[in-house]
């Protein structure tokens, strides 16, 4: 008897918590938009997080929320934003592209190495031991580790061992910002067109021993850019927020350290700036 009353009592208790459950699935249960499925079915499905959106579900979402244009997706093609702005019957919307920037350009045509790392072939790991074992500590160390990252190919290693960003692929995901161990990387708009190509936070010409176009912090491109360019650290730091970019800067810099970076041409140096002729590898310090 005392079993079959348990029985009862455990199966009524069952029989409550599942009604309870069933009530309130029904009274909570959030119904979405069924565009939602469609918006994102039309996105690239890179989930790159270039949108400010950890993926192409929650940046679909945004849209058919109208949080957002479809022209945030700076990955999608230009014929995809606007089938998905007619879709949801909303503008297009403009976003300018961004892309990563390195602020390096000590290959090893002008970059000296010091020591020579033996270990794992990365980046990574290689900073670990002295720095990477350049002359320039805080230079390039050309193992790659950003290529890898990349997932658009947008990233491919020069005759000298340096990153080369192609702005066309670039989706500005930021995965070469979190791979490389120097923080040389940053995510830029396009329009930023003054560029110091450098992150050394040293001053002085004898740097040029270990780098032919090392930043000396001379500090000629901020005289000659008034406000928008101030000397932190021994670096240039350019005000963009000013939106008053100049080539001016870079007409009396020694080491062409300090660039302008023209859609069509690509980097351009100023005059001043002491031609590199190397291509090949510079010799090791010597001991």
């Amino acid at each position: 008897m005392t079993l079959l009353l348990a029985a009862a009592a455990i199966g009524c208790l069952t029989l409550f918590l599942a009604t309870a459950l069933v009530v309130a699935n029904r009274s909570l249960q959030v119904e979405e938009d069924p565009r939602v499925e469609t918006v994102e079915e039309m996105l690239p499905h890179t989930n790159c997080g270039a949108c400010g959106y950890p993926g192409c579900r929650p940046f679909a979402e945004a849209l058919v929320s109208g949080e957002v244009l479809p022209g945030r997706c700076t990955v999608s093609t230009e014929a995809g934003r606007a089938a998905i702005a007619s879709f949801l019957g909303v503008g297009l919307g403009a976003e300018e592209k961004r892309v990563a920037r390195l602020a390096c350009a000590g290959g090893t045509n002008v970059g000296r190495v010091r020591a020579h790392y033996r270990g794992p072939d990365t980046c990574a790991a290689a900073s670990l031991v002295a720095g990477g074992g350049k002359g320039c500590f805080w230079g390039c160390l050309g193992l790659a580790d950003c290529e890898v990252a990349c997932d658009f190919d947008a990233i491919t290693m020069n005759a000298q061992g340096l990153p080369v960003v192609d702005e066309a692929r670039c989706t500005a995901c930021g995965d070469c910002v979190d791979a490389c161990p120097k923080d040389l990387f940053s995510i830029h708009p396009v329009s930023h067109r003054l560029w110091v190509a450098c992150r050394s936070l040293e001053a002085g010409d004898e740097l040029l021993e270990d780098c032919r176009v090392a930043c000396t912090a001379c500090g000629r491109c901020a005289m000659d850019a008034g406000p928008l360019i101030t000397m932190k650290d021994n670096l240039p730091v350019i005000d963009y927020g000013r939106d008053e970019q100049t080539r001016e800067p870079t007409l009396r810099c020694p080491t062409g350290a300090i660039v302008w970076i023209d859609p069509a041409a690509g980097v351009r140096k100023g005059p001043a700036a002491r031609p590199v002729v190397r291509t090949s590898e510079r010799p090791p310090a010597p001991t």
